[in-house]
């Protein structure tokens, strides 16, 4: 079901029930109808905007389990509204769309809130893909707080204390470190990691994991929480268990 804000209706009980909510901002109209198309077809409940303003007032008065934004809009970029957004707890996956394809735009886009980064021309299918699997992760049920020994995750405020003491993290270190910190004492595969931190797209021989979880090791300090398990991947341990 496709509804355009400019005129969906506020009746909540026109909505399928149980239904994946996703909100498309596109200013392409031709493009968005296309997006939105898509992932109803794949029986989720979609909601269309055209631009910041638009997507702000959808956002503020109803529930999404992720949101698709074009990242240049006709009132700003929006990943200086995503980044705003991170910074006060909101906490929806958000998936960029872009003809912006150079490394540092995509850099930007996960740094300032991104989870996801697909760059125009794609493939609509694979697009859809991508929302369901960030649709999935929104829809795991966890606790809003994560901790273990002196290490505090708030998965709402997108916040990491160790001692107390507030990190700061990118997009990606947080993925990965609130993935094993819902896992803790589990050898997590590397390939697990890559799937739901990145997406299916990433190249399965890369060595971000690696890196990611290097400069979170750096960021978290002494005494050590994430080990590596030879051959497999890593593990979040409670030091003060002796757990290696």
């Amino acid at each position: 079901m496709i509804n355009c804000l400019a005129t969906v209706e506020a009746n909540p009980t026109t909505r399928t029930q149980g239904a994946m909510r996703v909100l498309v901002i596109e200013d392409d109209e031709d493009l968005r109808h296309a997006v939105a198309t898509d992932l109803a077809a794949a029986g989720l409940e979609v909601d269309e905007a055209g631009d910041i303003a638009q997507a702000h007032r959808a956002l503020e008065s109803a529930e999404y389990h992720c949101a698709v934004f074009d990242r240049m809009l006709p009132d700003g970029d929006a990943i200086t509204y995503v980044h705003r957004r991170r910074q006060q707890g909101w906490a929806v996956p958000v998936l960029f769309l872009t003809a912006r394809d150079q490394l540092a735009d995509r850099l930007a886009g996960f740094e300032h809130g991104g989870d996801d980064y697909l760059v125009k021309p794609f493939a609509v299918g694979e697009m859809t893909a991508r929302v369901l699997a960030l649709c999935r992760r929104a829809g795991a049920a966890r606790p809003s707080v994560l901790r273990l020994a002196d290490l505090e995750l708030d998965s709402a405020r997108r916040q990491v204390r160790r001692a107390g003491v507030l990190l700061t993290l990118t997009s990606k270190e947080f993925a990965v470190l609130e993935y094993l910190a819902a896992r803790p004492d589990r050898a997590v595969p590397r390939a697990e990691l890559l799937e739901h931190c990145w997406g299916a797209a990433e190249d399965p021989m890369s060595n971000v994991v690696d890196v990611v979880v290097m400069r979170l090791r750096r960021k978290l300090g002494e005494p050590n929480l994430i080990h590596a398990v030879r051959g497999l991947g890593y593990r979040l341990t409670d030091p003060t268990r002796g757990g290696r």
